[in-house]
């Protein structure tokens, strides 16, 4: 595997995960970085996720990524800034974390693979397209993440 193959992967798993996300959310691509012979990709989401549905939006994720196999390697239980963290067999790790004004961040680095050149993410953004590092806080409203109550228990 090389560089822009692992980048695709890489695409594939935050691709999949959001899209396990529901209701959705709006997301966008954010600065994407390369080393000698690694590949973070980040994706920003900027729907409004509430403190009282944080939780929720962690659990969904955590579970998508046990169900599809994936290793969760810890959790921050912060109240303010909780987050996820796993690793795929094959070495690629990542994680969400809630951060500033509730925004969550989706963090993947690929494991070291042969050099190559890398383009950008081939995926659309569900909302703008921001340019890199100027994704606004989150600023969506959805009925059901920016929710106040807690959620309701079926």
């Amino acid at each position: 595997m090389n560089m822009q193959e692992a980048a695709e992967r890489a695409d594939a798993i935050l691709d999949d995960t959001l899209g396990a996300v529901v209701p959705g959310v709006q997301w966008a691509h954010d600065t994407w970085t390369s080393g000698s012979c690694t590949v973070t990709r980040r994706r920003v989401v900027t729907t409004v996720i509430s403190e009282q549905r944080r939780g929720n939006f962690l659990g969904v994720v955590e579970r998508f990524w046990k169900k599809s196999g994936y290793e969760i390697t810890g959790v921050n239980r912060d109240r303010e800034m909780p987050s996820v963290f796993a690793r795929s067999a094959d070495g690629f790790e990542f994680d969400l974390t809630i951060g500033y004004k509730g925004q969550a961040f989706f963090d993947l680095t690929t494991p070291c693979v042969a050099h190559s050149e890398v383009a950008d993410p081939a995926s659309r953004p569900n909302g703008p397209a921001y340019p890199y590092g100027k994704i606004p806080t989150p600023h969506v409203h959805s009925d059901f993440w920016s929710a106040t109550t807690p959620t309701p228990t079926p």
